[in-house]
């Protein structure tokens, strides 16, 4: 199988490292090939702070991913999170040098590039320049200049920051893992792409992605990206809580959250226990899952306000900016039982759990059904479009080099043309010349009744 043929996602999580390799169908679906998983554990709240143990668990999803697929990875799209990650606007501008041809795709990368000279602050770097809406000379409001003429192009830009110390060592990890990275892509805007569809992005819609390490926001209004940001709270710091107030391993501690965990403690009854078996003969220690559930409760509601908080800072409790669409809750964590009506009851916007199978056509058993590979199937989705991308990119080059040799071999035609034209003249005058001189010499009727006549006179007398 051609390496142009398939498309590779990279998740690199607090918890997991998933690796899922895909390609798109004849309709438009994508069609998993295999699907890697690793237990991470170099990375801490979406950042990387063991470059060893990270490779080796980069190799284990990439190797796994590989044999479920039958098919070579060498490039990756790859996504990125932590509290790192900041957003800010900007608005730029360029002057067009030829106002009179349209507005290209050139254009539009040039006013891009010009943004990413931005000066941060030391240590950062951007990581996305996504433009919101642009303005053409004295017109505002456009989504989509490609066509349209004018002298100055401006836009509003949505800029993501990162810090360059944990960019480098992303890429210094997947490299040191074999692979090439070919994007790198903010995590809630790849889980984004997976479970969000056009209609909740023209509505308005805040998609929380609530990971191992780290809870992803990112809000959508008009379709276009309005807000983004990183929680440093995830699904790991309820397995912390439990661990500490139940006093047992975080083993056990997980297996509560995951089998019996509740978000809404007044939904459980207090006669209902669990028993955790005792560590090396010691007894089995009963839990009410009553207390498991206000001890995971003041955690959600921790990350809960701190969503409602970044939703206050986009302004999406004003009449303009109101997310009609709510919000999309998706990530592992979403899976804790009663999430979702706590969401509600905390934020005021309705929710809904995001699963990432819309758009997989080959998901039978419903393995990716599950929230927690939403990035992951975003990933590749985003890879899927820089393939296309470079795709369109050579098939346009490959039909202006045709149409270079056609204009060259049509002028060619063209000067044989003239210059068969310019001999031909020649050549029949040529021809002529000898064709009149026998026509002279030939006497006419005229010519030959006179000559009878004056030799008839002559006889006579």
């Amino acid at each position: 199988m051609e390496n142009q043929e398939y498309s590779v996602g990279l998740d690199i999580g607090t918890t997991k490292i998933v690796a899922i390799v895909g390609r798109r169908n004849a309709h438009g679906k994508i069609e998993i090939l295999g699907v890697g998983k690793a237990k991470s554990l170099g990375v801490h709240k979406g950042i990387v702070n063991n470059i060893s143990q990270t490779i080796n668990s980069i190799k284990a999803a990439v190797a796994e991913a590989q044999s479920s697929s039958g098919v070579p990875i060498h490039k990756v799209t790859v996504g990125i999170a932590g509290k790192h990650i900041r957003s800010l606007q900007h608005s730029d501008y360029i002057m067009r040098e030829k106002p009179d041809r349209f507005i290209t795709d050139d254009d539009i990368e040039a006013l891009k590039d010009q943004v990413k000279k931005l000066v941060m602050l030391p240590g950062e770097e951007i990581i996305h320049v996504l433009p919101q809406e642009y303005k053409v000379d004295s017109e505002g409001e456009i989504q989509e200049p490609v066509g349209m003429h004018g002298k100055r192009l401006e836009a509003n830009f949505h800029v993501v920051v990162g810090q360059m110390g944990s960019i480098r060592n992303i890429a210094r990890c997947v490299r040191e893992a074999g692979l090439e990275m070919e994007a790198l892509t903010l995590e809630p805007l790849a889980s984004s792409e997976a479970v969000l569809t056009k209609e909740e992005k023209e509505a308005g819609v805040a998609i929380v992605d609530i990971g191992g390490g780290t809870t992803d926001i990112a809000i959508f209004k008009d379709n276009i990206i309005r807000h983004t940001c990183v929680i440093p709270y995830g699904g790991g710091i309820i397995t912390e809580d439990i661990k500490e107030g139940c006093s047992i391993i975080e083993k056990h501690a997980e297996q509560l959250k995951v089998k019996f965990g509740s978000a809404v403690p007044e939904l459980e009854k207090d006669s209902t226990f669990v028993t955790i078996p005792g560590l090396h003969g010691r007894p089995d220690k009963e839990i009410s899952l009553k207390t498991l559930a206000q001890i995971i409760n003041a955690r959600v509601e921790e990350i809960l306000e701190m969503v409602n908080t970044e939703l206050k800072a986009y302004g999406a409790f004003e009449q303009k900016k109101k997310l009609i669409a709510g919000i999309v809750l998706t990530g592992g964590g979403s899976n804790l039982k009663h999430l979702r009506q706590l969401a509600n009851y905390t934020t005021g916007f309705d929710s809904r759990i995001g699963f990432a199978n819309e758009y997989v056509a080959n998901d039978k058993n419903q393995y990716l059904k599950g929230p927690e590979f939403a990035t992951s199937i975003g990933l590749l989705m985003e890879s899927l479009k820089i393939r296309d991308k470079k795709t369109v990119a050579v098939e346009e080059e490959v039909e202006a080099e045709v149409e270079n040799k056609t204009e060259q071999n049509v002028e060619e035609i063209n000067s044989n043309v003239e210059s068969q034209t310019l001999i031909t003249p020649q050549v029949e005058e040529e021809v002529k010349v000898p064709v009149q001189t026998s026509r002279s010499s030939k006497p006419t009727f005229g010519q030959s009744l006179m000559e009878k006549v004056k030799k008839f006179f002559e006889e006579v007398e």
